[in-house]
């Protein structure tokens, strides 16, 4: 009988470990199934948000800044995803991302150019603020009295009161059509007559004594 017991005790131990290193290797096997799972759902999701944010930038439906763009792309590309609608989207893209860097640079070049000459044309206005002080002064002037006052003071800017003024009424690709042309003496009057000045100095000749010898005008 204790034979028997030993016998019996052995065969439950041997099944105990059998059963142990079985349930063990089916653990370890169902953890690697597992794992393996929920990496392929991972890249999946990976690859379909990937297209998703491909498509809506090549669409231009992102709201996202260029340079948020590219950082996308580089995080995408990064992923080397072995997707070939994926690879033909990166391309797409690509090529539209550069191509609008480059209208924005060229964009900003442009603006640049047009503050540029702004900026220069109002340096030049400065230069003629005498000349444009002078003219509204006689406009506004509160008598015929103060007016022809103001007119001798502006007929000193000028070599002599004939002095040829033209009067640029249109421009078409930097060719000007002008008004009649009229002398300095002549504006002025029309001015002290008109009692308002709407015209802004757009160039002017000068002699060796900083005397007006050549004024034009221009309608603002």
């Amino acid at each position: 009988m204790r034979k028997q017991l030993m016998i019996l005790t052995r065969f439950v131990a041997i099944f105990l470990i059998a059963a142990i290193t079985f349930g063990g290797l089916s653990s370890c096997q169902s953890k690697k199934k597992l794992a393996k799972e929920q990496a392929a759902t991972a890249y999946n999701t990976k690859v379909q948000q990937a297209k998703k944010d491909l498509t809506a930038m090549l669409n231009g439906t992102t709201g996202w800044t260029l340079d948020e763009q590219f950082k996308r792309l580089g995080v995408i590309k990064s992923y080397n995803i072995d997707d070939q609608d994926v690879k033909d989207l990166i391309v797409k893209v690509e090529d539209k991302l550069n191509t609008d860097k480059a209208e924005a640079a060229r964009k900003a070049e442009e603006e640049r150019l047009r503050k540029e000459e702004l900026a220069k044309k109002q340096a030049e206005q400065a230069k003629f603020d005498v000349v444009n002080n002078g003219f509204l002064k006689v406009a506004n002037a509160g008598s015929y009295a103060d007016a022809d006052k103001a007119i001798q003071q502006a007929l000193q800017l000028f070599a002599t009161p004939d002095v040829p003024v033209l009067i640029i009424i249109d421009r078409v690709d930097g060719v000007n059509d002008y008004d009649r042309p009229t002398t300095a003496s002549r504006f002025l009057n029309y001015l002290k007559d008109m009692k308002a000045y709407k015209f802004a100095v757009d160039s002017v000749k000068r002699n060796a004594e900083g005397k007006i010898t050549e004024l034009e005008l221009i309608k603002k």
